[in-house]
């Protein structure tokens, strides 16, 4: 019960200060004045700036309706949200992984997308209910030191991190939204028992906790810790910067049904205030038009929702990629996931 209490309070101590700073930031202008602008919209994005900035300019550019980002975690920014609740001053959710936008659809604060962004992405990377959609996907992956591991002896579940052999080898982003979500994920494959015991076993290990999935990259990379779980476009994101060659780290898929091998979305939602916006409709066409997901192909590394859009070279297809059980949309469950991290000292 100590734990949760302070772990309710970081999380709540985390909201003011990223509410404060943004605020001072200048970038959470909601309430900009009409005459700065013709049209504008408030977007709430846990892709960071620096990621999606670019995009949003040209969506400004092509279409004049000038976008006012606040920025921040992905699951800090849903509690927002729903602390806010149809008071909110946002209109766009564009969050990192469908976990998030699955606890706000929950509250019942995101409305219907147009039915041609519905009907243009898999129904496995959309809400059923059509209020949320994939905007680009995301494997998880084991990253391993191939100058410590041989590629045969990369475990092929993440049930194995937890093996004496990797102690104080493993490296994981607790407070990223991507590992909130696939934990989320083995809650509902495996059960909270086995999940709990799952994280006691990589504390127990001497698990090494870093900030963000580019860290623990950089820390396999160099040798610091042999393996580390995150995404795959961070591996293809610096092979392209540095040449594959230069690179000690490299990435394997887990086994078919792992937790490990989890596909998630950063998705997009348009809040209940803004159900007859017709730039928020727009912004979501936006995303998932070709031009769009050509952008993300190439700048991103992330697998495209558009089926007509090719995926990065270099990449499985997304079809042959086999992960839990688990419908996206069933990722919702963040707030239990967050409160059994905190419990088990990860957070």
């Amino acid at each position: 019960m100590i734990a949760r209490r302070r772990f309710t309070l970081r999380v709540r101590t985390a909201l003011v200060t990223v509410a404060a700073g943004l605020a001072l930031s200048g970038v959470a202008a909601c309430n900009q004045s009409p005459n700065d602008t013709e049209r504008s919209l408030t977007v709430y994005s846990g892709r960071s700036e620096q990621l999606v900035a670019p995009i949003f300019a040209q969506f400004t550019e092509q279409t004049g309706i000038a976008v006012q980002a606040r920025y921040g975690d992905s699951a800090e920014l849903a509690a927002q949200l729903l602390e806010e609740g149809d008071a909110t001053p946002a209109q766009i959710f564009f969050a990192q992984d469908a976990g998030a936008l699955g606890a706000v659809d929950a509250a019942g604060l995101l409305t219907p997308l147009p039915e041609t962004v519905i009907t243009a992405v898999p129904a496995n990377f959309r809400a059923p209910n059509g209020t949320w959609t994939g905007v680009t996907g995301r494997a998880r992956v084991v990253v391993y030191d191939s100058e410590q591991v041989p590629a045969p002896e990369v475990p092929r579940s993440v049930f194995d991190l937890t093996d004496p052999k990797w102690r104080g080898q493993v490296a994981i982003a607790p407070t990223n939204a991507s590992f909130q979500a696939f934990v989320t994920a083995m809650r509902i494959a495996d059960g909270d028992d086995v999940t709990r015991k799952w994280l006691d076993g990589l504390v127990a290990n001497d698990v090494q906790k870093y900030e963000k999935n580019g860290l623990i990259l950089d820390a396999v990379d160099s040798g610091r810790v042999k393996l580390g779980l995150i995404n795959h476009y961070y591996w293809y994101e610096k092979a392209s910067e540095v040449g594959e060659a230069a690179m000690r780290a490299r990435i394997a898929f887990t086994k078919p049904g792992d937790p490990g091998s989890l596909v998630n979305v950063a998705g997009v939602g348009v809040l209940a205030n803004a159900a007859d916006d017709s730039g928020a409709a727009e912004f979501t066409e936006w995303l998932l038009s070709e031009q769009t997901q050509e952008w993300f192909v190439r700048n991103t590394f992330e697998y495209p929702m558009l089926p007509s859009v090719p995926a990065p070279a270099g990449l499985p297809p997304l079809d042959s990629l086999r992960g839990p059980d688990v419908p996206l949309a069933d990722l919702a469950g963040l707030p239990a996931t967050l409160a059994m991290l905190g419990d088990a000292g990860l957070l």
